[in-house]
């Protein structure tokens, strides 16, 4: 870790094109600190089922650190920080005067389950109101674009102000900002992002067709975020972001998450005012479950009642949890949602 208690940025974290913001060994990233917090917390299960207990131990330790300096050098006052570079000026602040905020910090600080209620609702309020364009279709990775500041942060300053990485739509990043929202209980806002990044939404009329230009049927890794080139697609068949779009969509607003092929977690958090969904999962075995969501309160807060082929299952959580079969055969689940705190 740095000096911050952070994890080291090297040269580009998820980012690559931040190659030299900690080039020197120093400089510190706070998405990577949100990320190996996830990590940790999904790695901690496989050390208590192996019976790795000294293991298990000191990565919660390292977590707890972990998520005492997000909280303290990571918090900007309205958003977290991107990270620090090595000489130990911050990057992604209100006193940076380029990439004043990006989104990766704010949807993985809510993703890995780190920000406390309030930070959270700031953080993702702040990407609303200074990174999503209704009105382009897209929601930009950061703002504003590096152009001539004084550190320089990488080759990411080689795109053209809007482009890819540089304040353009990286969606592959939208997309886990989507992920954010719905995990984070705004289910209807959620849903109405996921619809606008959709290169359908892009393509309704010719003057959209003539602005996007690309095609309407395949997901773009970018979307130019910067005049005279906004909303134009880039980088299609890009299987990295059309991953994501497919993931996101099943298992952070539909709710069906597989958990290592044992069992499937339903956990809708779709809007209230969706009657409710079909879906049906096909396995490599041929075993399928076929899903019947409804939402007959328009209150789709939670799980009340789930049945696996008319048996009951239980709901913990406001969710049900489904045992695979593998047995070949077709299953159905009947879902129920409703308002929660009954």
């Amino acid at each position: 870790n740095g000096a911050h208690g952070l994890p080291l940025f090297g040269c580009g974290d998820w980012n690559d094109g931040m190659n030299r913001v900690g080039e020197h060994g120093r400089g510190e990233s706070v998405w990577m600190g949100f990320f190996l917090c996830a990590v940790i917390a999904d790695f901690a299960p496989l050390c208590a089922r192996r019976g790795d207990a000294d293991r298990l131990a000191r990565y919660a330790a390292h977590r707890e650190k972990l998520v005492a300096a997000l909280e303290d050098a990571g918090w900007d006052g309205a958003w977290y920080r991107r990270g620090y570079y090595d000489d130990g000026t911050p990057l992604g602040s209100k006193t940076s005067d380029e990439c004043r905020i990006d989104a990766l910090a704010q949807s993985w600080a809510v993703i890995a389950g780190v920000a406390p209620p309030a930070r959270a609702r700031q953080a993702l309020g702040a990407v609303e109101r200074q990174l999503v364009s209704p009105e382009a279709g897209l929601v930009r990775l950061l703002a504003p674009p590096f152009v001539d500041s004084a550190h320089d942060p990488g080759y990411i300053r080689g795109y053209v102000a809007g482009v890819r990485e540089n304040g353009g739509q990286y969606t592959h990043a939208a997309l886990w900002y989507v992920r954010a929202l719905a995990e984070g209980g705004r289910r209807d806002r959620a849903a109405s992002v996921l619809e606008m990044l959709s290169p359908i939404s892009h393509t309704q009329s010719a003057g959209q067709v003539a602005t996007y230009q690309v095609e309407p049927y395949v997901i773009a890794a970018d979307v130019y975020g910067v005049e005279p080139h906004i909303g134009r697609g880039g980088w299609t068949w890009y299987t990295g972001s059309a991953g994501w779009m497919i993931r996101v969509t099943l298992e952070s607003v539909l709710g069906l998450r597989e958990e290592g092929g044992r069992a499937y977690v339903v956990q809708p958090r779709i809007p209230d005012d969706w009657p409710g969904y079909r879906a049906r999962l096909r396995r490599p075995d041929g075993t399928s479950y076929a899903f019947a969501i409804s939402n007959p309160e328009a209150s789709a807060e939670v799980v009340v009642s789930a049945m696996l082929d008319g048996a009951p299952l239980a709901i913990e959580h406001g969710a049900a949890r489904v045992p695979i079969a593998h047995d070949g055969r077709a299953h159905e689940v009947v879902v129920t949602l409703g308002p929660g705190g009954a």
